[in-house]
């Protein structure tokens, strides 16, 4: 009887830290957001509130980005940042800077794309929690490996 007690504060307790943690999201749009996918950003938003309540929620695009796009990333409450280079260098620059916010928990990464595997690793090192978003179709095995958690989304192909 003790231990079910036991269990189950413990699963309260779990529950209420992840709910009280703060997550800045990353979004890799040209890698994720693709027209060969059906990717419901209304639905990572969520799935990552059982981690905690996303604070910072950015969607990096390039400069091929539909004007529909943009428009739909705004009206979800995403700040879209286009960029005429590759989305990686802005992407990567933002959530360095975002480690240096003591606010920010977690650090979570919607890509499939192995090149931000030191970014999770430097996230990990500034002792932030990661959590990788992604589709089981190409995904680099080094970013599963590193991440914290992985939430896979399920994706309509057309």
């Amino acid at each position: 009887m003790f231990e079910k007690v036991k269990s189950r504060v413990k699963s309260l307790l779990d529950e209420k830290y992840r709910r009280r943690r703060n997550i800045a999201l990353f979004v890799d749009g040209p890698n994720m957001l693709r027209s060969e996918f059906e990717v419901d950003l209304e639905d990572i938003t969520k799935k990552l509130s059982e981690y905690g309540e996303i604070k910072i929620a950015k969607v990096f695009l390039n400069q091929f980005a539909p004007s529909r796009l943009l428009e739909a990333i705004t009206n979800i409450g995403f700040e879209p940042i286009v960029s005429t280079v590759d989305a990686d260098v802005p992407l990567t620059i933002s959530a360095m800077e975002t480690l240096q916010n003591p606010v920010i928990d977690t650090i979570a990464l919607m890509t499939r794309d192995s090149d931000f595997q030191p970014l999770l690793t430097k996230a990990k090192e500034n002792g932030r929690e990661t959590i990788l978003i992604t589709i089981k179709e190409s995904l680099s095995v080094a970013l599963k490996n590193t991440a914290d958690h992985i939430i896979y989304v399920s994706v309509k192909k057309k």
